[in-house]
């Protein structure tokens, strides 16, 4: 009786849930252009390949780039007036200087006539206006120069996000050809991390509290390997169920359907 207890109590030790998952790329994401235009580059010969640096999609930005090239050449016109604006404004403020100087000498003096006065002192107040008026053209200019600024950095990047870029990561696929106009939000490709891969399990609600002192075995062979990711919340398709993931190293295939085991130590 002693023995057939020992050999109950060691098989529910080694009892243990079988779960299987797909072998899934550690990450893939699907790529929606910022930008409208035309696609201009996309090979479907790189689908599979590990991108670089060199954009994987082209969309036509030649608008953008003339419409950059008039920018920089209008803020260079419009620094260039701001420059003669101040030197003038210079100038102003010393004739103001010496006007309002020389009012106060003659505003007093009896042997200066009323029409003689008043016309220095209009003269002074049409000195203040011209250097205000020159003031507020300068302000007017550097607003000008600021929207233009925004409108170059909006550009440059509009430039940029028509090049797609993923260095390092493996183009899964390919939503969009040469020649097909895209919108903003269109999608335009997925890509995928490969460098590890992501098994996904979901646990029944007694596995879940202990689930990362488990040793996993995959396919029958035990490993190294932890619940990496465990959601304590019930996933909202398999219900009741809690989803509990595990990275593990760069597989050579991916997408095959692998056996796992969660077992005591």
């Amino acid at each position: 009786m002693k023995i057939f207890i020992v050999l109950l109590f060691m098989v529910s030790l080694s009892y243990s849930k079988v779960y299987y998952s797909k072998v899934d790329p550690y990450e893939i994401r699907e790529i929606s252009s910022n930008v409208s235009g035309v696609v201009l580059f996309a090979d479907e010969n790189l689908i599979g390949e590990k991108l670089s640096n060199k954009p994987y999609i082209i969309i036509d930005s030649k608008l953008d780039e003339q419409e950059l090239k008039f920018i920089k050449d209008k803020l260079i016109y419009l620094e260039n007036i701001i420059h003669s604006n101040e030197n003038i404004l210079k100038n102003q403020k010393e004739t103001l200087i010496k006007k309002r100087t020389n009012y106060e000498k003659i505003k007093s003096l009896k042997i200066k006539s009323i029409v003689e006065k008043d016309r220095e002192f209009y003269d002074l107040i049409n000195s203040e206006n011209q250097l205000l008026n020159t003031q507020k053209e300068i302000q007017n200019l550097k607003i000008q120069i600021t929207d233009l600024k925004l409108r170059e950095a909006r550009l440059k990047r509009s430039v940029e996000d028509k090049r797609l870029r993923a260095k390092n990561f493996t183009l899964y696929a390919l939503l969009v050809k040469p020649g097909q106009v895209v919108n903003i939000s269109t999608p335009l490709a997925k890509i995928a991390d490969i460098s590890k891969a992501v098994l996904t399990i979901y646990l029944d609600e007694d596995d879940v509290e202990n689930a990362k002192k488990k040793v996993v075995y995959i396919d029958g062979k035990k490993t190294s390997y932890k619940i990496s990711r465990l959601v304590n919340i019930a996933d909202f398709k398999n219900i009741s169920k809690y989803m509990a993931q595990i990275i593990i190293k760069q597989p050579k295939l991916f997408s095959k359907l692998v056996k796992i085991e969660l077992k005591d130590d």
